[in-house]
């Protein structure tokens, strides 16, 4: 295995895992089920509790 296959290798499997952990946080944050919980916690700083 030479240099070039493994530094070619590292920078696709990084990028595919990348790509595919921001498309989980993505569909997670936009999940409808989830809207309530985003919905409270955007306006937790501004409540008076």
């Amino acid at each position: 295995m030479s240099y070039e296959f493994a530094s070619s290798f590292a920078q696709t499997s990084g990028l595919l895992y990348f790509v595919g952990m921001f498309g989980a946080a993505l569909l997670y944050a936009l999940w409808p089920r989830n809207r309530e919980r985003f919905d409270a916690a955007s306006r937790m700083p501004l409540s008076e509790e």
